[in-house]
């Protein structure tokens, strides 16, 4: 049996959050590289949610050392690693959640890096800043402002804590409508899908077959039914409509059977009026 590839692997990894924001927001994600400055117990909570999902890099910045308490708060950090840096020591950690994604460090305090290389935040499509005085807060979020760069701002005091979005302005809209109505062709059928439709015989099917044959195939069954006997109308006005599921419900052969329960939800019929064309809502 051949293996899937990379990119249905991929799918089946992150088939959930696919669901939620698409293709083009999963390259959104994987193109990002985000910068969260200290690797406290709050950035690296944050970098986990973000490395899971397959972020595509990050980059830890951290000039301090792990101590007992960053231990005892920190689950990205051990005992072997107290008098180690932190950066370090949690971006290897962290990078084991995802081998996609590419972790990075530098082990330098972030008030050197503002007054050394402000530009090196420039790099960034994301710069969390967790538990930062105000005095530094204030310096790089005038650069990255400048910059048009998202700036995060956290800071926590045990089970209490707070969120700071700094950008001048950012649009999201990703609607995702729950009444799309897609043309099923029902009206006008092609070939193969009338040729589809007549291989199933939903009168002689056991209860089994029944099951599991589309509800699809079972409304076109019964549309035709519908419109040989009602001198080819479709059914549009409320009692008609109500009439025709009547009609499916009746050649139920096992109550609650869900092919038939789902042909009898999917029977809301929308007529355009300058079109002959039949539509059912999924």
């Amino acid at each position: 049996m051949a293996r899937p590839g990379r990119a249905g692997l991929k799918e089946q990894r992150y088939d959930r959050q696919l669901r939620l924001w698409g293709d083009h927001g999963q390259e959104a994600l994987e193109s990002a590289h985000v910068c969260v400055i200290n690797a406290t117990a709050t950035g690296t909570e944050i970098l986990k949610n973000l490395v899971l999902p397959g972020i595509g890099s990050f980059t830890i910045v951290d000039g301090n050392r792990v101590s007992g308490e960053d231990v005892g708060n920190n689950f990205f950090l051990q005992k072997s690693h107290i008098g180690q840096s932190r950066a370090q020591s949690a971006m290897e950690l962290l990078q084991e959640l995802n081998s996609d994604v590419s972790g990075n460090f530098v082990e330098e305090s972030p008030e050197k890096l503002l007054d050394n290389d402000p530009s090196f935040f420039n790099r960034f499509n994301l710069v969390v800043a967790t538990q930062l005085p105000e005095s530094t807060l204030l310096r790089l979020a005038e650069v990255l402002w400048n910059s048009n760069i998202p700036l995060l701002v956290c800071r926590t005091y045990g089970l209490v804590g707070y969120m700071r979005v700094v950008i001048k302005e950012h649009t999201v809209v990703e609607s995702h409508p729950d009444n799309t109505l897609e043309d099923l062709r029902l009206d006008k059928p092609f070939p193969e899908l009338t040729e589809h439709v007549q291989d199933y015989d939903l009168e002689h099917m056991d209860k089994k077959d029944h099951s599991h044959t589309p509800w699809i195939v079972i409304v076109a069954k019964y549309l035709t039914k519908w419109f040989n006997e009602k001198s080819e109308q479709w059914p549009k006005s409320y009692k008609e409509k109500e009439a025709f599921k009547e009609l499916i419900r009746q050649g139920n052969p096992c109550p609650r059977g869900p092919s038939f329960l789902l042909a009898e939800i999917g029977t809301r019929w929308h007529l355009k009026s300058n079109l002959s064309s039949l539509k059912c809502n999924l």
